[in-house]
């Protein structure tokens, strides 16, 4: 199955000129990016497996119309944020809830008595009012947060007669107030899920937002340093990937490679009504995409998660991406779906799928090959995540700037790999250490037979 290839390379300056600087960080093959030729392989996207519904908005202030829900780690426990709407679905009834648990899966309400609802506060009731439509906290990691500011939030309002988006903080995350009386974004329509975070990488606070373009709901981005002033709001741009309604983003850094930003947009197609006594029309899907700065995206036009078998998520806004990623064991990735929106058994559902396998480089039962753009590395191993069949495998070439296999880490003499691991070191008739060629321009050439290849990392 494995056997030597021979394909003619390219001049260094064809491939784009200076090398790119990869460090020791953890690369994703979520795109082209790093990829330079591919010959009988392909990029796949893999779609989540369903688990168990975590958490129905059954309670009296919560209802059928529940959603934009945010969560997160937060210590040794987990928290979750959503909106409530009485059962009743009007906006005059909205409120943010929270809930909270130690394993990501068994979620409960804590009874946090701060805001009445038909004359008790035995709720889990954190905030009312304005932004309680899609009220969107987070942990902020910024270490100049101050500690009365350390949860953030943003929610949608009205001022001077127009939408505007509003900046929320509190010490607990609990206990809300807004940060001040003006919004901080006017240009947008925000009647959606807005999310907010620090990007620790690029040392500022990013917003990704709903508005119209040309009548499609869309996404725009602001950025800030200090969460009171923020940028002019940009489009994101999708390339040529083609305009479809995008009804929200779910965009968050991945926290393995939070150079990163993935999001999990829930696609609207509003012309469509699968069940004919359903009042509203409209089906929904879950999609993935991914971007190396924040502004310019690679979106798949294949779904990440369809509705399923399962009726009443074929109805007009479901499969809606919680924000948030946990990693609730070390092989896989928990992340959270809306179902059955507008049904008495409102919910989200959590899904997983394993470390780093949003996309993989994939190979079928004919061997292919990829080799990567000219990269610089720091570290001494090469480590892959990576899966086989039993028959399948992976060969790995360190090749110099020319093309030409570095001696000693040819193809013929590195051992074949199969299994299933997330992190397998490489190794070259038994040899490991790579850190000689630490700095040096080179490309990786991967042989791959019935295996898929999720992600690389240099490590020390």
């Amino acid at each position: 199955m494995f056997g030597l290839v021979l394909f003619v390379t390219i001049p260094e300056l064809a491939f784009g000129g200076a090398p790119m600087d990869i460090g020791s960080r953890l690369e994703l093959f979520l795109d082209d990016y790093l990829i330079e030729e591919m010959n009988g392989v392909t990029l796949q996207l893999h779609e989540p497996v369903r688990r168990e519904t975590v958490i129905t908005f059954d309670a009296p202030w919560e209802g059928d119309s529940s959603a934009y829900v945010t969560v997160f780690k937060d210590g040794q426990r987990y928290r979750m944020y959503y909106r409530g709407s009485g059962n009743e679905g009007k906006s005059s009834n909205e409120v943010t809830c929270t809930a909270e648990s130690v394993d990501g899966i068994h979620w409960t309400r804590p009874s946090v008595k701060i805001f009445d609802f038909n004359g008790s506060k035995d709720n889990n009731i954190v905030w009312i009012g304005k932004g309680a439509h899609a009220f969107s906290p987070f942990k902020d990691s910024n270490p100049s947060a101050r500690e009365e500011e350390l949860y953030k939030a943003v929610g949608p309002g009205s001022g001077n007669g127009k939408s505007a988006l509003y900046a929320f903080v509190s010490p607990d995350g609990y206990h809300w107030r807004a940060l001040k009386k003006d919004p901080i974004i006017t240009d947008g329509t925000f009647d959606s899920h807005n999310v907010v975070f620090w990007d620790a990488e690029r040392k500022e606070y990013v917003c990704y937002y709903r508005d119209f373009h040309a009548g499609i709901r869309d996404i725009k981005r602001a950025v800030s340093k200090d969460f009171s002033n923020w940028s002019k709001g940009e489009w994101l741009d999708w390339g040529d990937a083609p305009q479809e309604h995008l009804y929200t983003n779910a965009i968050i850094p991945y926290f393995r490679a939070p150079h990163i930003h993935v999001g999990f947009p829930k696609r609207f197609v509003p012309g469509r009504k699968a069940i004919s006594t359903h009042l509203e029309p409209g089906v929904s899907d879950g999609l993935f995409m991914s971007s190396r700065d924040g502004l310019h995206f690679h979106r798949w036009r294949e779904a990440f998660l369809r509705p399923g078998p399962d009726p009443e998520n074929w109805t007009d806004r479901n499969i809606m991406g919680a924000w948030g990623l946990l990693q609730l064991d070390p092989l896989e990735i928990s992340v959270y779906y809306s179902q059955h929106y507008r049904h008495p058994t409102n919910g989200l559902v959590r899904v997983t799928l394993r470390t780093d396998g949003f996309v993989s480089v994939h190979a079928g039962a004919s061997r292919g090959e990829m080799i990567t753009k000219p990269l610089v590395f720091s570290g001494k191993e090469l480590v892959i995540n990576f899966s086989t069949s039993a028959a399948g495998g992976i060969r790995v070439e360190i090749q110099d700037s020319n093309g030409s296999p570095v001696r000693g880490f040819s193809l013929e003499e590195c051992s074949v790999i199969f299994g299933d691991e997330i992190e397998r070191v490489v190794s070259w008739n038994g040899r490991t250490d790579v850190s000689g060629l630490a700095g040096k321009p080179v490309r990786l050439k991967f042989e791959l037979a019935d295996a898929d290849l999720y992600s690389i990392r240099f490590r020390e």
